[in-house]
């Protein structure tokens, strides 16, 4: 009976647990939660989609487009700014401004190209296209688009792009700003891009030298000249250049300096030509010592400057490079120029004059030929003697001349605009009304 009591017992103190140590530290057991999945970043597509919508007629306007460009998203405000563009238009041009005081660089940068494109159509090429103007090398060559005489631009435009050419936070979109003030020819530009090229930013010195250039503001000379011996061969050649276009003379003994201490053959060429532009009796000298160099940039302006000093001594030289057989097409257009200036003004086959007015059809040469004679136009003899080429003239010579007239601002050549306005091209017509309404709006009140 002690046994069969016995084995019970044994057996129930095998199930029982051991005791607990109460000094023994016992482990802690975390209860499992599952962690919080990431939050989502909102997605812009459905905002990127109706934009689309929008560029491609599908509904919308100018006014949704302009609530997506104030979005908090930096792309879509990129590419709302980007399909405001493609629209264009005059209803653009609020929003594009109000974008210019956008927080993101590309956002400023864009509408500013898109008031551009506003005054001159197909200046913006093409849709998404390189990502504006932020790429360093963007501004290493040299843009010389320009909006025509007639074209007026908005005053609060105009400030848009004044305000970033003085108070941008970064340099790309300045000297993109720059860009613009010079092809819209913003003259109220002029004492920003003067603070502009005191900046130590060598792209944003260049586009504000360019755009003053094209503003074409002779008091804006003087303000340059400190740049003539800089140490940038690119800014110091492009200052050599905007003071001879600015007729700043009092620069001429630092551009003389340049033409004897250049440091390569680009800059000699560029003070060469700077100088020529000035004219000053006592460099001829100087002319005539580089009309026999072997360098055709050279030689060019050597032509150039004699042509303005206008020293009949020096006509069998000009004649001479004119009818040099094999000379680069520069030299026959700057000898044919310097020969009309001192008074060739003869319309006859192979005559100086005709040959500038036959290189208005060459698109290599168009550019030269007309530079030229926008300033022969400013002698009189030249005027009365140039209408006698239309007759024989082709539509590109006669667009070329219409804004040719243009520029000189002379009444007396009225009477040649008008017979052009009837012109069977279309084209050459209203370009010939388009350069009487400029020459009208620039003469004095009667």
């Amino acid at each position: 009976m002690g046994c069969g009591l016995f084995l019970p017992l044994m057996l129930l103190a095998q199930q029982q647990p051991p005791a607990s140590d109460p000094n023994q530290q016992q482990p802690s057991v975390q209860p499992q939660t599952e962690s919080p999945p990431p939050a989502q970043k909102p997605s812009n597509k459905p905002q990127l989609d109706r934009i689309h919508e929008i560029e491609k007629g599908r509904g919308g306007g100018m006014s949704e487009l302009a609530a997506f460009s104030k979005d908090h998203d930096r792309t879509v405000r990129i590419e709302a700014i980007k399909a405001i563009v493609k629209i264009g238009g005059n209803a653009s041009l609020d929003p594009l401004i109000a974008a210019t005081q956008d927080s993101e660089p590309e956002v400023r940068a864009r509408a500013t190209d898109g008031i551009v494109n506003v005054y001159l159509p197909g200046y913006v090429s093409g849709y998404f296209t390189h990502s504006v103007r932020q790429v360093k090398s963007w501004f290493s060559s040299r843009n010389d688009s320009i909006i025509d005489e007639d074209v007026n631009v908005r005053a609060d435009a105009a400030k848009a792009i004044i305000d970033e050419i003085n108070f941008g936070p970064e340099m790309p979109p300045r000297a993109n700003a720059a860009l613009a003030a010079g092809v819209l020819r913003l003259r109220a530009a002029v004492p920003a891009l003067l603070d502009a090229i005191r900046a130590k930013n060598n792209d944003l010195i260049f586009e504000s030298l360019v755009a003053l250039q094209k503003i074409h503001d002779p008091s804006a000379g003087p303000g340059v000249s400190f740049l003539v011996r800089d140490l940038d061969d690119r800014t110091q050649m492009t200052a050599l250049e905007t003071v001879g276009v600015l007729g700043n003379r009092d620069a001429a003994p630092d551009i003389r300096y340049a033409i004897q201490n250049a440091r390569n053959v680009k800059i000699r060429r560029a003070a060469l030509s700077s100088l020529a532009m000035l004219a000053i009796p006592d460099d001829r000298t100087i002319f005539r010592q580089y009309v026999i160099n072997g360098d055709p940039e050279l030689r060019t302006a050597a032509l150039e400057g004699l042509g303005r000093l206008r020293e009949p001594e020096d006509t069998p030289n000009l004649q001479n490079s004119y009818d040099e057989a094999n000379a680069d097409w520069r030299i026959h257009l700057a000898a044919a120029f310097a020969l009309v200036s001192e008074g060739s003004v003869s319309t006859d086959d192979f005559s100086p004059l005709l040959f500038l007015v036959e290189n208005l059809n060459s698109s290599a040469r168009a550019n030269a030929a007309e530079t030229y004679l926008k300033e022969l136009m400013h002698h009189e003899d030249v005027r009365q003697n140039i209408a006698k080429t239309l007759p024989e003239a082709t539509r590109a010579q006669k667009l070329a001349l219409c804004w040719i007239f243009a520029d000189s601002r002379s009444p007396d050549l009225l009477p040649v605009l008008t017979q052009l306005s009837s012109d069977p091209d279309g084209e050459v017509s209203i370009a010939a009304k388009r350069a009487a309404h400029v020459i009208q709006q620039a003469r004095p009140a009667q």
